[in-house]
């Protein structure tokens, strides 16, 4: 049967695990020349590892990895090949976790155009009787069924691969691997994205290592900005300092919790590090990460005791209104805007200030919680659903939810604000139907994603989402329109029909009294009993 589906309860969004930080490395041209000889180097060797793990499948085991983790020992260093073999395992674990979201993916496309082709032609949705529409016409309908077969036989490949073990990763990036056939359309030459494919498939990482001298003896950043990297045993030519070293002439200065970092590294605790190359900057970049101590997520209750910014994600804005722990709106809505047109790292600039602006506004009203909706548009943009709707299905594959959430998440931790996740059930809906209209005025429009704040907002802080008040109407009449004021979320309720008290409907006969029915009056004569007759007296005739 149809109807509203159930509320999922909010919870604090645990702190983020790990810290990543990045800066640019200004090297020489002997430099370049040299990470980049060692990275294509150790890339063959990963790119090896990684076949000769696809092929062992499910037969993987320690014994083998102790194997190829030998073989490569030999061919490079120890230190290097166990940081090959951990990303041929975090590498080969990805891909596994791919095929088994997509063929979830493939199941429910299958299971809905099955279900459609299942209706008559033009019949519109039951959701009563949860029942689909049916395709508009013959053409459609020939057309899905043919997309039928060919998800099916791709869901039977995808599934022999998973049951056999089989994964498919192409090192560089598979829309890379696919520009090399449209070089025109990308604005390439050979040369060009040939440069571009060998950075992609270098490898320069290293995991580290608690315990050693600044927490990683293979790639090695000491307190003042110096790198050294441990050499391959081939490329021991290549070095310029004792024990087949290398030393950069460029430092690094790692403004962006740098601090954090020196205090990890002084007590030699374990960072990693991943130096990359980015061919179309010209630049090099190094990457520092490590993981943090697991905190305690704070109680809903103690997040939402300031109260609560409640914020509406769209395509171009982020809307919040701060309520306090009533839950009613204080102040004015706030807008931050971005624009996620134009390259990759444009958009996560965007993302990164609105964050920021939003984060600043929480902490000068003084809330200590940033409720979002918990969204996940992993069927938003599927052509069974929208299929017709092609904008609305082009604007929900562009909103980065994860990276949203992940990095309000991250930057929220800096500032000790907590992020409440919240059902997105009808948020927007009931937020414009309840909050929108009252709330305006002549001189301030209120918009339906700002409406969604409150709504947000509110079912973060536990309340409904519904208006409700006090004060009762004069009759049955509705002539002072929807009442306006707030009431508390235990107060009764006046907007149902009111329940049967048992008893008389008068406060002046006690209820243990016997209510006996009085004799039916006439209709003409009033205070007289229907059983009596009334005489005129006679006329007196008088002389």
């Amino acid at each position: 049967m149809g109807g509203l589906r159930g509320v999922a309860a909010s919870f604090v969004v645990p702190g983020p695990a790990g810290v990543a930080i990045r800066d640019r490395l200004r090297v020489s041209e002997a430099d370049a020349a040299v990470l980049a000889e060692v990275g294509v180097f150790l890339g063959s060797l990963a790119a090896g590892d990684l076949a000769e793990r696809s092929r062992q499948g499910l037969d993987h085991d320690a014994a083998s990895w102790a194997v190829r983790k030998r073989s490569l020992t030999g061919r490079s260093s120890a230190r290097w090949a166990g940081s090959i073999t951990k990303a041929t395992h975090d590498q080969w674990g990805l891909a596994r976790r791919g095929q088994a979201a997509h063929m979830a993916w493939l199941r429910g496309q299958i299971a809905s155009i099955e279900a459609r082709l299942a209706r008559p032609l033009g019949v519109k949705a039951d959701k009563r009787e949860g029942l689909v529409r049916g395709y508009g016409s013959r053409g459609e309908w020939h057309a899905k069924s043919r997309r039928l077969r060919t998800l099916k036989a791709r869901l039977t490949a995808v599934e022999a691969d998973w049951a056999a073990g089989r994964v498919r990763v192409v090192r560089g990036g598979k829309r890379l691997a696919n520009t090399r056939h449209h070089l025109q359309a990308a604005g390439l030459n050979e040369h060009a994205w040939r440069q571009r494919w060998q950075a992609e498939r270098m490898f320069l990482a290293a995991d580290g290592e608690s315990g050693k001298r600044f927490g990683n003896e293979t790639i090695r950043v000491t307190d003042t900005g110096q790198i050294s990297l441990k050499l391959p045993a081939p490329l021991a030519r290549l070095a310029n300092a004792p024990h087949g070293r290398y030393v950069l002439d460029a430092a690094v200065a790692f403004q962006h919790r740098g601090q954090e970092w020196l205090d990890r590294i002084t007590v030699n605790r374990a960072v990693a590090y991943c130096i990359h190359h980015d061919v179309a900057r010209g630049r090099w970049y190094v990457t520092a990460s490590w993981q943090r101590a697991t905190a305690p997520a704070l109680p809903l209750q103690a997040a939402l005791a300031r109260g609560v910014v409640g914020v509406d994600m769209n395509d171009d804005h982020l809307a919040a209104w701060q309520l306090d722990v009533h839950g009613n709106p204080v102040g004015e809505p706030q807008r931050f805007f971005y624009d996620l047109t134009g390259t990759a790292e444009h958009r996560d600039a965007q993302i990164r200030h609105a964050l920021t602006r939003l984060l600043h506004h929480a902490r000068r009203c003084g809330a200590a919680a940033i409720a979002i909706e918990d969204l996940d548009f992993t069927d938003g943009t599927s052509r069974e659903k929208h299929g017709r709707n092609k904008r609305f299905r082009r604007l929900v594959s562009r909103f980065p939810t994860a990276k949203l959430k992940a990095r309000l998440v991250s930057m929220a931790a800096e500032q000790d604000i907590a992020i409440v996740a919240v059902d997105p059930a009808y948020t927007s809906r009931w937020g414009a139907q309840h909050w929108q209209k009252p709330l305006t005025t002549p001189t301030r429009t209120i918009s339906r994603h700002d409406a969604a704040g409150i709504a947000i907002g509110r079912r973060a802080l536990g309340h409904p989402i519904r208006r409700r008040t006090t004060p009762p109407h004069d009759d049955q009449s509705d002539r002072r329109g929807h009442r306006t004021a707030q009431a508390r979320p235990d107060t009764r309720r006046r907007e149902e029909t009111r329940p049967r008290i048992p008893g008389p409907r008068t406060r002046s006969v006690s209820p243990d009294t016997e209510r006996k029915r009085a004799t039916r009056t006439s209709n003409t004569v009033r205070d007289i009993c229907g059983d009596q007759i009334w005489v005129q007296d006679p006329l007196l005739l008088t002389d």
